[in-house]
């Protein structure tokens, strides 16, 4: 027999409580029987009655298991890769306390809503860099994302095709994930400044082979500065640069694709909406296993132990004879 519970300081209380209530109980009654030289034996019956039920009380407690039962676990789950920008323009603070480190808090939630799915990070910026390859371990996923930064990458503008075509890339040779598209997602995170070419060859591609693609624009149409090393970047005019969100780029993207759009902004910010709509998406079903699983019985104890109640509050017994 297997317990599901320890013994605990709940239990003991009730075990202590019982011995000392009914120890009381029986004495008084001894008391009483001398006094009245009577004979007390009956009490016994009572006594023998409530701790039986009260012993099948606290087995139903510990939660006995016992008897073998099969069960088949299911092991389902969805590829996602996540496409960060990283160039300058993402260090803008229209967006507190910045856009990256807005970005970064909003992963590390969204990789604890996904933990039994596999993801993987990539950063870009007009290149675009593996940061993490698909993997199952939260706490490296957590680490990769801590370490994200503009300084990672070169910084002269914003391609959104480098990024894409590599979690395309990755993918579609990647062994021993899941096999159906409609189970692998991409999710590019911007603040939408396109510069590249091959963004639209890149998206068709995505559409043809099914898979799911999201954006998520992080700004806001005001815009901002942005806060370099050494003060506040500037043109070639030497004017100081307001970097705005461009919306239209990353909704179109998405549009194109069969996605949606997402925004995090001042007012808004759709990253639960996000989670919600990834997890509408039906995952594939990777392992199926029979296990022998032992069942918890505490019910049999409960009801034995409810009827002796029964049996104790409708059947009086004397416990002196007078």
């Amino acid at each position: 027999m297997i317990w599901a519970y320890g013994f605990s300081a709940l239990e003991v209380f009730f075990v202590v409580s019982f011995i000392v209530l009914y120890g009381a109980y029986i004495l008084r009654i001894i008391r009483i029987s001398k006094k009245l030289n009577t004979p007390g034996r009956r009490v016994a019956l009572k006594v023998a009655l409530r701790a039986i039920y009260f012993a099948l009380f606290i087995v139903a407690l510990l939660g006995p298991s016992f008897g073998d039962t099969s069960k088949e676990i299911k092991s389902v789950g969805k590829d996602l890769f996540f496409c960060i920008d990283l160039s300058e323009s993402m260090n803008a603070f229209d967006v507190q306390p910045t856009r990256l480190e807005k970005v970064k808090f909003e992963l590390k939630n969204i990789v604890e809503a996904f933990s039994s799915d596999r993801i993987g990070l990539i950063m870009f910026s007009n290149e675009a860099f593996m940061q993490c390859p698909l993997t199952y371990d939260n706490n490296a996923l957590n680490l990769f994302i801590q370490t994200l930064n503009t300084s990672l990458v070169p910084n002269t503008g914003t391609d959104f095709g480098p990024p894409l075509k590599m979690a395309l890339k990755k993918l579609r040779s990647e062994e021993g994930g899941v096999t159906q598209q409609k189970s692998k997602i991409i999710v590019l995170i911007s603040d939408g400044e396109d510069f590249g070419t091959e963004t639209s060859e890149v998206a068709e591609e995505i559409e043809s082979d099914g898979i799911k693609l999201f954006t998520l624009g992080v700004g806001t149409k005001s815009g901002s500065k942005i806060l370099t090393r050494r003060g506040y970047k500037t043109n070639r005019e030497g004017q100081e640069v307001i970097s705005q969100l461009n919306s239209t780029s990353l909704k179109k993207l998405a549009s194109d694709t069969g996605g949606k759009y997402f925004e995090i902004n001042k007012s808004k910010n759709d990253v639960s909406r996000l989670i919600n709509t990834i997890n509408e998406i039906e995952g594939e079903l990777r392992d199926s296993k029979q296990m022998d699983v032992k069942s918890n019985k505490y019910y049999y104890f409960l009801g034995l132990a409810i009827l002796l109640l029964l049996i104790d509050s409708l059947v009086h017994i004397r416990v002196l004879k007078i």
